[in-house]
């Protein structure tokens, strides 16, 4: 079912600040015709006029107005199966109300309401018909234990997984929904349609087992009703997929006391601990180890002694991890703190600065064993890095030493410094109601006065832009060295938006003035400026950030060497997205797109073993225009389904011409986005281009972000299989930016995962990334996936990699993105350099 051009869209919320926020986000992807309900009244009124809907987008509170709106909203024979996608707060999920099975978190509105309420549009609502015979399992997220029983609760049919679960007990058909599963929340069978409601599975002998259940109302084919039940089993995977999301979660987290206190209580709740207790003991403090974070979730008060009479603190302080999961392996050692809060298992870790010296110690446990011991001591290894970190950067800021976190060459603050003062400044705008700006600096056409004048002059002109960022601030304002030619502003005390509007000005204009070089020549360098405002354009770091970002390249959409506010004027931005869209769509027939191939190397050898296929846009009056800007605008168009299978036989048909002439069996990596996941012929299309192209499907690997849920991509499981069974190989991109878990790996049918570039760039200078990149390499092996690192820049990181395990790397320091040509010639030294060296070795 196709997707309408212009889909009507129901808003309907209480809420001002919700409803500005999901305005905000669907009109800026375009495509829809939006309208608007603040209460039951309004909307009554609003839909008396029969306007084509094709969805509802409500904010569930939970209210007696938004109930009321709802059965309004149905009450309307033309609205009574219309697809609702409900915004829930972001805290516990509540049921969202009418049955509603679609629903998406509030910080979620921007990055993903526009996809869901496409995919809502495009699924067919009318009842689904079954036979009575059929396979359920349809209804299913693979790896679950299902039944499915008639009307009246009574089990008729179960799957393996649940007979395995409760072999040696009673059988399971014929017994009741009610008396199999008992709902955490209290809610009776039969429970509405829904996803992950946490429960209790009963067996008869008295064994109970938490879990969690998704519930689908059926029909069949003689009009009965069903209700199919799929349980997930969350006794193994429980504490691994709590305690790798909370790897990536970690570093969001500010490091002063109020920070690291909240990292204690993240970690007691995603570790079920009973305590948590962080010191600090910095050699050159005075008065010895003193507290700075302390959780106790045990009963009662309990008196916590002094550092100097703990033995087990003193043993941590001096270097020695102490590790005693309660498994019988290790003897008890006998501390009074231990005993006084009844621990049975805990760890004492030290907290190590970049030379690997004591400056503090990390305690937790609890007041009872347990079966993940192993990914209990994994998950507190991680954290102890981050609070590692925390002290190491107080004591960095006490001592004005800020290693690691200025810029070499500009000696401006570099993006982890800058990241933290824009979460520094947000957290004193909350509280203080401040206005301010963040700018993004792009330097226009820096790469060809790299190319044609060297990197030498390159460094003098980013030398030169910085100096000048500096003199056009004031003193109290950040300016920062983002990334390569970028570089990021804070402007703060803003009284009014002019005036950040005259300093984004005066940028532009002082970068005019022609560069006088060291060898007696001029030259001119423009920017392109970016601007947006907290709190009206985003509450959040990496949003406002963003935003700012997409200014810029409107900014250089619009000629360069000017500034540009993000959405400041809606009908420009979107006159300028239209315009984009529209030259995209014949970005392949006018040779504009372009397949650029960046090599993957062994960890151990250097070797090159594959290479992935990037897509890149040479506009012909922008220039080369960044993946990150135009993919989006492709996925938002449904453009990325003829792109990338225009990318997927390109490559393909590549790496077979590669493979002929030089036989080294590379692995071609292409990435597959959301929307060409959702379409529902995409094994076929791989297949063809395989088929056509000659290549072996065993050399092909298939990408697929971390970000893509099984929930907003109906099928993803089904259409992986089918594409591993093809003899296809799956990789999980990016991974750590999602928060997947280790359910989720399990899942998904992947040979390997890629971890994300943003946590291997930060090896050597943050130790909170340094412990994601550890525990994801280790967690990942442990389910026999492979691991590739993206990213890898420096020698530091490739050394970090090797000596932790990962299986392969990808990144500068072995070689940049290169056309098609030059990867060619690459290959041919590559060959070249073998055969010398088999030719000495048989001289």
């Amino acid at each position: 079912m196709s997707v309408p051009d212009a889909s009507g869209v129901l808003i309907f919320t209480p809420r001002r600040d919700m409803r500005r926020a999901v305005f905000d986000a669907l009109d800026a992807d375009g495509g829809f015709v939006l309208l608007s309900a603040r209460d039951a009244l309004q909307l009554e009124a609003l839909l008396a006029d029969a306007p084509p809907l094709h969805v509802a987008v409500v904010g569930s509170d939970g209210s007696d107005d938004v109930r009321l709106g709802l059965r309004i909203l149905r009450s309307f024979a033309a609205y009574r199966d219309i697809p609702i996608v409900f915004l829930v707060p972001d805290g516990p999920l509540a049921v969202a109300p009418d049955d509603g099975a679609a629903w998406l978190r509030e910080s979620a509105i921007a990055a993903e309401l526009a996809q869901r309420v496409r995919m809502a549009v495009a699924v067919d609502t009318t009842p689904r018909v079954i036979e009575a015979k059929a396979d359920f399992r349809f209804a299913f997220h693979a790896g679950a234990a299902w039944v499915v029983a008639a009307a009246d609760g009574g089990i008729i049919d179960a799957g393996a997984a649940m007979l395995r679960l409760c072999a040696d007990d009673a059988p399971i058909h014929g017994r009741l929904l009610r008396d199999v599963f008992s709902m955490n929340d209290g809610s009776t069978w039969p429970i509405p349609d829904g996803d992950a409601s946490a429960c209790m599975l009963r067996r008869v002998d008295g064994v109970e087992i938490p879990g969690e259940v998704d519930v689908r109302h059926l029909v069949d084919d003689m009009g009965g009703h069903r209700i199919a039940v799929a349980f997930r089993d969350m006794r193994s995977s429980d504490t691994a997929t709590r305690a790798l999301s909370l790897l990536s979660v970690l570093d969001a987290c500010p490091s002063d006391d109020e920070g690291l206190g909240e990292v204690a209580a993240m970690l007691a709740d995603a570790l079920d601990l009973d305590v948590v207790g962080v010191w600090s003991a910095l050699p050159e403090s005075d008065g010895g180890p003193s507290v700075v974070a302390r959780i106790w979730n045990g009963p009662g008060q309990v008196e916590w002694a002094e550092a100097d009479q703990l033995p087990l603190l003193k043993r941590c302080l001096g270097g020695e991890a102490i590790v005693c999961l309660g498994d019988g392996r290790t003897e008890m050692p006998a501390d009074p703190l231990v005993e006084a809060l009844g621990l049975t298992s805990f760890v004492f870790l030290p907290l190590l600065d970049e030379r690997r010296n004591p400056i503090g110690a990390l305690m937790a446990g609890r007041r009872r064993t347990g079966s993940d011991g192993r990914v209990f001591e994994l998950a507190l290894r991680a954290a102890s890095a981050r609070f590692s970190a925390a002290l190491e950067l107080r004591r960095s800021r006490d001592q004005g030493r800020e290693r690691g976190l200025v810029d070499t060459l500009t000696g401006l603050p570099n993006r982890l410094l800058f990241h933290d003062r824009v979460d520094t400044t947000i957290r004193e705008a909350e509280r203080t109601g401040e206005l301010f700006a963040v700018l993004f600096v792009d330097l226009d056409r820096f790469k060809g006065i790299n190319e044609t004048l060297g990197h030498a002059v390159g460094d003098q002109v980013l030398s030169a832009v910085a100096r000048r960022l500096r003199a056009s601030v004031r003193g109290s304002d950040t300016v920062a060295r983002y990334a390569g030619d970028e570089f990021t502003l804070v402007l703060r005390h803003i009284t009014k938006r002019e005036d950040v509007l005259r300093i984004a000005e005066k940028i532009v204009q002082a970068q005019e003035v022609p560069l006088h070089l060291d060898d007696g020549s001029e030259l001119q360098a423009t920017v392109s400026v970016g601007i947006a405002f907290f709190p009206d354009d985003a509450v959040e770091g990496e949003l406002l950030l963003r935003h700012a970002d997409e200014a810029m390249y409107g900014a250089k959409s619009l000629g360069r060497n000017n500034y540009q506010v993000y959405a400041a004027n809606v009908d420009t931005a979107q006159q300028q997205q239209g315009e984009l869209k529209a030259r995209l769509r014949h970005a392949e027939r006018n040779g504009e797109l372009r397949v650029f191939y960046q090599p993957q190397v062994d960890a151990g050898t250097e070797d090159i073993v594959g290479m992935e296929a990037l897509v890149r846009w040479e506009h012909p009056e922008l220039g080369m225009i960044s993946p990150g800007f135009f993919i989006p605008l492709a996925e938002a168009s449904g453009l990325i389904v003829p792109i990338g299978e225009w990318v997927l036989r390109t490559a393909c048909a590549q790496a077979k011409a590669w493979e002929d002439r030089y036989g080294m069996g590379l692995r071609l990596g292409v990435n597959l986005s959301a929307v060409q996941l959702m379409q529902p012929n995409l094994a076929g299309t791989v297949a063809r281009a395989l088929e056509d192209t000659g290549l072996n499907p065993t050399q092909l690997e298939l990408e697929v972000t971390e970000s893509i849920s099984v929930k907003t991509v109906p099928h993803l499981v089904e259409t992986l299989d089918a594409l591993h069974a093809m003899g296809c190989r799956i990789a999980i991109d990016d991974f750590g930016t999602g928060a997947a878990s280790l359910d989720y790996l399990r899942r998904l049918p992947a040979d390997r995962i890629k971890i994300d570039q943003s946590f291997v760039r930060n090896i050597g200078v943050d130790p909170d990334d340094e412990a994601i990149v550890r525990a994801t390499i280790d967690m990942a092996h442990r389910l026999k996936r492979g691991v590739v690192a993206e990213g890898v820049e420096i020698e530091q990181h490739l050394q970090f990699l090797r000596a932790n395990g990962c299986d392969e790397l990808q990144g500068f320091l072995f070689c940049r993105p290169l056309p098609s040509l030059t990867f060619d010639k690459l290959l041919a030294e590559r060959e070249r350099l073998v055969a010398e060296g088999q030719a000495l070795s048989l001289a």
